[in-house]
């Protein structure tokens, strides 16, 4: 079992460079609290191992998922999550977000 206050600075960085505080962390998986810059896009990547969710608790982007069934583009604003199952393509572009993701 694991209870864990929420940390006053980051862990670290993603390699998108969000801001990173791990939440909580399992052997299967763990949960992070992730701020991004404004302005931030990524790169188009897939996960070959991992799936996340996100859930957005303020701010607002979007969203570009791909998998075999089609594509969509989610519009990422408060209160929204979505899922990105192993082996779907994603790329988000933020104006200003903060996170929680699951991995």
């Amino acid at each position: 079992m694991q209870t864990r206050s929420f940390p006053s600075v980051p862990d670290g960085r993603s390699p998108a460079g969000a801001e990173v505080r791990v939440l909580v962390e399992g052997e299967t998986g763990s949960m992070i609290h992730s701020t991004v810059a404004p302005g931030q896009v990524n790169r188009a990547t897939v996960h070959a191992t991992v799936s996340e969710f996100w859930h957005v608790l303020s701010g607002e982007g979007q969203i570009w998922r791909r998998d075999a069934t089609g594509e969509e583009t989610t519009d990422l604003v408060r209160g929204v999550s979505v899922d990105i199952p192993v082996g779907t393509a994603f790329q988000y572009r933020l104006a200003t977000a903060t996170l929680v993701r699951t991995c």
